[in-house]
């Protein structure tokens, strides 16, 4: 067989090789390792990992098939080969479409290659705002009303928008209630906050979270405010419909049952924590030029 007498003769060379590595060799395979295991810590979360495993059976049985001389099979594989590959990116295409949407994502980048550190970007939205949505949240989960609401940071939600219509009024807990109360014409739907105003309610999210982490119990909803949040930078808040309770999803992570005060806290961590951190660069360097 002649994979076999490849892989013997490579181990019968493994001193030759050895000598004949350098420092430069060792890093590109740290390096592939790296990228290996990453890829297969991603694919574990989604439902490529089924078709992996099914995958691997396919190649095992290649295998065999080899193992026994098994021509015809072989002829048959190494044809498909090319048709194979094309139908497997097909397959695969929302997965392989989130994972470049998370290397574009410039927290990513940001992390590895720390540009622009200097400069940051002052919060749109005001503790009042904060506290209007809270409120509603609470009188929503008290009464069991089913809300979703997307508060738009650096990433533009425009195109969710569109499906929706378009309201452009200030934030405040009464409006968000009305929106949502059964048998409204908007209660169906996802509302928009951009900065301080509704920008739009009743929009329609196309895609919902294919994590296998998340609850079996969890419904459309919540899944379609996880799905929103790993695609881009917004923070999706939910009020079940059927218990009441209130969540938070962020970077495709969900935080749930959250009380008011609970979700005060978070929303002022991801909201309001860039302007907390121009304020205080500003204040040490007014202290620096008074001691100068």
């Amino acid at each position: 067989m002649e994979w076999l007498d490849k892989l013997s003769d490579y181990f019968k060379n493994v001193s030759m090789y050895r000598t004949t590595m350098d420092i430069g060799d060792f890093i590109e395979i740290l390096i592939i390792a790296l990228l290996l295991y990453y890829i297969l810590v991603w694919v574990k979360t989604t439902r490529a990992w089924t078709l992996l495993k099914g995958i691997i059976v396919i190649c095992i049985f290649l295998l065999l098939a080899d193992f026994f001389q098994m021509t015809t099979i072989l002829w048959i594989a190494q044809n498909v080969l090319g048709f194979a590959v094309t139908a497997l990116i097909v397959v695969l295409q929302p997965e392989l479409r989130k994972a470049l949407e998370e290397l574009g994502n410039k927290k990513l980048w940001e992390s590895v290659i720390p540009f622009e550190t200097g400069k940051r970007t002052e919060s749109l939205f005001s503790e009042n705002t904060i506290n209007e949505i809270a409120r509603a949240c609470v009188e929503m989960s008290r009464v069991k009303t089913g809300a979703l609401i997307l508060l738009e940071q650096k990433v533009s939600l425009k195109d969710y928008e569109t499906t929706g219509i378009e309201v452009d009024a200030l934030v405040t807990s009464q409006l968000l209630i009305n929106i949502f109360e059964h048998n409204t014409p908007l209660h169906d739907g996802a509302v928009i906050i951009r900065g301080n105003r509704v920008s739009a309610a009743s929009c329609f999210l196309p895609r919902l979270s294919d994590n296998l982490g998340l609850s079996k119990e969890l419904g459309t909803r919540h899944r379609a405010a996880v799905g929103v949040s790993e695609a881009t930078d917004c923070i999706s808040i939910v009020v079940s419909e059927e218990t009441g309770k209130i969540s938070l999803a962020c970077g495709g992570e969900l935080e749930r049952n959250l009380d008011g005060e609970k979700l005060r806290m978070q929303m002022r961590k991801f909201l309001i924590k860039e302007e907390d951190d121009s304020k205080s660069k500003r204040k040490r360097k007014g202290r620096s030029k008074t001691k100068e």
